[in-house]
């Protein structure tokens, strides 16, 4: 039986390929739990855009932070660029089943998305393994 030594790990799963799995899983739990939270509570869905952006926020640290622990180097960077990767994902599906153009809103997010797997990844840079 071959055994996968960690080098040739990391080339079968890339790091952004890893935190974006990662990323959408707890992006897809997120929106199950909100789903439930609504459902069962007072809340209207006059938070959801409140509760979307905090789902965001909490699947794109945690993607980060894998992200930036499988690179080993430069989380920031990877970081960033899983934040991209994933609004851009987010940018086509919004466009191709809502037919939802690009608006301040969409801007934003982008920037939030960026700014916080960059932040995951520096925090996963820099956790021992």
């Amino acid at each position: 039986m071959n055994t996968i030594d960690k080098d040739n790990q990391a080339k079968l799963f890339p790091p952004l390929i890893s935190g974006l799995i990662y990323a959408f899983i707890v992006m897809l739990a997120g929106t199950l739990l909100t789903s439930f939270y609504l459902l069962l509570s007072n809340t209207g869905e006059n938070n959801l855009p409140t509760l979307s952006y905090l789902t965001h926020i909490v699947s794109l640290l945690i993607g980060g932070w894998i992200t930036g622990r499988k690179s080993r180097a430069k989380g920031w960077y990877y970081g960033g660029m899983l934040g991209c990767m994933y609004c851009i994902i987010l940018f086509l599906i919004a466009f191709l089943a809502y037919d939802a153009g690009l608006n301040t809103r969409s801007i934003a997010l982008l920037g939030t998305c960026l700014a916080t797997s960059a932040i995951g990844g520096i925090f996963g840079v820099n956790s021992k393994k």
